[in-house]
């Protein structure tokens, strides 16, 4: 079993740490947070008082962090000073593809491994060790870091070198995001038309149609519960990473274009803090039907 040293114990990060206590390692943990660092220490983990003492004495870094600017700080700014020549570093967050290459870089001169590895599955997947996890890395690393890997998820896939794991969750967001539209419009017009909606989407979750937010979403969709397991805020920012992505390797992605401009106008319209679920309530004030 290894030393993990677990830096952002947010709504992903503490289950996810806590899965690797019960999985038999050794975890230290830190967060800005005092009651993310209780939780920690309530799921048999111990807390550290800084990034610092989270990672100094770890084999395994993981950070689990909201964005680029914070991984930069992390990981730049500390972790690469205080571990040791050796120590396998993964960034689980979503971030841009660049700043995976820039962590990578910066790594490789002081000896440390790294990958990057980021998530799909949101807050369930994360309390049930479900998520999928696409990898970014050489293939010995990945293949080091496979036990951890398989406490947190389920799909485990190595999808090339560093940089292209974010590349993969950033194809990820589009599509979640792209799905949570359509079906939304698609609510709307049943509803609409006076057709019973949860009938229209069993019926459709049952055909060519079918996928997993039909699965996981539709009931409470329909229900207008929209409690957060991956907030607006979040999925705007990860569809610039998906636009600056493209930008980067000079393709059009009109139709990401578009789906980035309807997130963004659920956050404009005060529903960043809900779940991404929420564009229905998009659709509908588009329809006049809020």
């Amino acid at each position: 079993m290894s030393r993990i040293g677990f830096i952002g114990l947010g709504i992903m990060g503490t289950p996810m740490a806590a899965h690797l206590v019960a999985a038999g390692h050794d975890v230290t943990g830190f967060d800005l947070n005092a009651d993310a660092r209780a939780k920690l220490t309530e799921a048999g983990g111990t807390a550290a008082t800084d990034v610092a003492g989270a990672a100094q004495a770890a084999e395994v870094v993981i950070t689990m962090l909201p964005n680029h600017p914070q991984v930069e700080d992390v990981v730049l700014g500390t972790v690469l000073d205080v571990v040791a020549e050796g120590t396998l570093l993964i960034d689980m967050s979503t971030i841009r593809p660049e700043t995976s290459l820039a962590v990578a870089e910066a790594a490789k001169a002081k000896g440390v491994r790294v990958l990057d590895a980021p998530v799909s599955g949101g807050e369930a997947g994360a309390k049930q060790a479900t998520l999928s996890i696409m990898v970014g890395g050489d293939e010995a690393d990945f293949t080091a870091a496979r036990p951890i890997f398989d406490a947190l998820g389920k799909t485990v896939v190595h999808v090339g070198p560093h940089g292209a794991g974010q590349v993969v969750k950033a194809a990820n967001q589009l599509m979640v995001g792209g799905i949570y539209a359509l079906v939304a419009e698609a609510i709307v017009l049943l509803e609409a038309s006076g057709v019973d909606a949860k009938a229209g989407l069993d019926v459709l979750a049952g055909g060519l149609a079918a996928n997993r937010i039909l699965d996981l979403k539709r009931e409470t969709m329909i229900a207008r519960e929209f409690q957060p397991g991956f907030r607006i805020d979040l999925h705007h920012k990860d569809m610039g990473i998906a636009l600056a992505a493209a930008r980067q390797v000079d393709v059009a992605l009109p139709v990401t274009g578009l789906i980035a401009q309807l997130i963004a106008s659920a956050r404009a319209q005060g529903y960043g803090s809900l779940d991404h679920s929420a564009l229905l309530k998009v659709i509908e004030n588009f329809a006049g039907r809020a």
